[in-house]
């Protein structure tokens, strides 16, 4: 009986890849559309069994892949108003999906999925559950942790800061920001040593000036027995936002303590790059554009800027003839942020009629 059970799964196993094969041959495709949120490389397994079903293993892969967009678009506290979508709003906001590959060892199914999901449909979603989307803009921080320990008085050094060694180790794939931490200079070091008593009134310039990015978190982590207390001093454009948590009955130096505040850090940096970039889906302008056809390849690229720009929430043609094309192009945003952005790719427009033309 034992042996009839694995020939016929044996044979399930010919079926299911010869099926596995076609689909990928016509569903698959590696085409990314400008109008659509692409996440990639979700990766699903399960064990292989007699009453294996590849569509549930697909459907597991749709869940994983609309959490992980909703991680990068989507702040901490709005994610917890939708824990309970259902698979069939879900499947209803996919535009198309590709499986990347799939393989099968020691009897389990392993598959890797690419997915995309119409971003008007998303928004829609989002806009219902009154929450706004950000744009998912990556980051480059100079991210510096100083460790003060307040019994001590004293500064230590990066490398007897766990923070700063284990802060890079506890990432995730939709992390915005990538944080480039300075080397553990000793003159950096003194530097701030000088400035100990007024450490959190300091704007550490002359050492972020060292370093080619503009923009900069200073954390401050005070430590005080089984206490820590952290002073975050985020600048973007010369903008500074502070921020202080308490951690309370922590020891810093236990790898799986030390983890939980560097994550706990992290959602709060990430939230607050999102807010930076925060959609008002509720604000749709409409705006009325005449473009001269005389030049095919204007056009095209001007169609393109359109489809690649966050804030365009849409955009038609409402008519054309032999000298002219018209577009009506729906924006999540003020006329000012419109001109702003396009003008930053040198699209700019004649603005004293209500019919605006580019120029």
């Amino acid at each position: 009986m034992k042996f009839n059970n694995i020939i016929i799964i044996k044979k399930n196993l010919y079926i299911f890849f010869l099926l596995g094969s076609l689909i990928i041959f016509f569903f698959s495709t590696t085409k990314s559309n400008a109008k659509a949120f692409e996440v990639d490389n979700i990766e699903i397994s399960k064990p292989f069994e007699i009453n294996f079903d590849k569509n549930k293993i697909i459907d597991l892969g749709f869940k994983k892949g609309f959490r992980e967009l909703i991680s990068l678009i989507v702040n901490s506290d709005d994610q917890k108003k939708i824990n309970q979508i259902k698979l069939n709003q879900i499947k209803g906001m996919i535009e198309t999906f590709s499986i990347k590959e799939e393989k099968f060892i020691n009897e389990t199914y392993y598959v890797k999925l690419g997915i995309l999901f119409n971003k008007k449909k998303v928004f829609n979603f989002l806009e219902k559950k009154n929450i706004f989307p950000s744009i998912p803009n990556k980051k480059k921080f100079l991210f510096i942790p100083i460790l003060i320990d307040e019994n001590k008085k004293d500064l230590l050094n990066f490398s007897n800061n766990s923070i700063y060694n284990k802060w890079n180790y506890f990432l995730k794939s939709y992390h915005l920001i990538e944080y480039i931490l300075p080397e553990d200079d000793l003159e950096d070091i003194n530097f701030i040593k000088r400035n100990f008593d007024t450490i959190e009134q300091y704007d550490f310039r002359d050492i972020t000036k060292k370093y080619l990015l503009k923009d900069s978190i200073i954390l401050l982590i005070f430590k005080k027995e089984n206490e820590i207390r952290v002073l975050s001093r985020i600048n973007i454009k010369d903008k500074v936002t502070l921020k202080n948590q308490s951690f309370l009955n922590v020891d810093i130096d236990r790898e799986d303590q030390a983890k939980k505040i560097i994550n706990e850090l992290k959602n709060i940096y990430e939230d607050y790059w999102k807010k930076s970039n925060q959609i008002n889906t509720s604000i749709k302008l409409i705006l009325n554009i005449k473009v001269t056809n005389s030049n095919n390849d204007k056009i095209l690229k001007f169609e393109k800027k359109l489809k690649e720009t966050d804030l365009i929430y849409d955009f038609f043609i409402t008519k054309f003839n032999k000298n002219n094309i018209f577009y009506e192009i729906v924006f999540n945003g003020s006329q000012n942020t419109f001109l702003k952005t396009m003008g930053e790719s040198n699209y700019n427009f004649d603005t004293q009629n209500k019919l605006w033309i580019l120029k």
